[in-house]
């Protein structure tokens, strides 16, 4: 029964070491990193272009019947 508990507690242990060198919380991190930056850079190009931005929504609303 001891040698049981021996065996159960080494793989235990293995297991659990390998859950605590997963970096998918590192990825996650680095995706949220990107993606604000990918969203700064957008919001920028925006409000550089706004006024073409904002001609070609009234284009394509005039060409909209209604």
């Amino acid at each position: 029964m001891l040698k049981l508990f021996a065996l159960a507690g080494a793989c235990y242990g293995d297991a659990a070491d390998g859950l605590r060198r997963r970096d998918e919380g590192q990825t996650m991190a680095e995706y949220g990193v990107i993606l604000s930056v990918i969203t700064v850079a957008i919001i920028t190009a925006i409000s550089v272009l706004s006024g073409s931005v904002q001609s070609a929504f009234e284009a394509v609303a005039g060409l909209i019947p209604g």
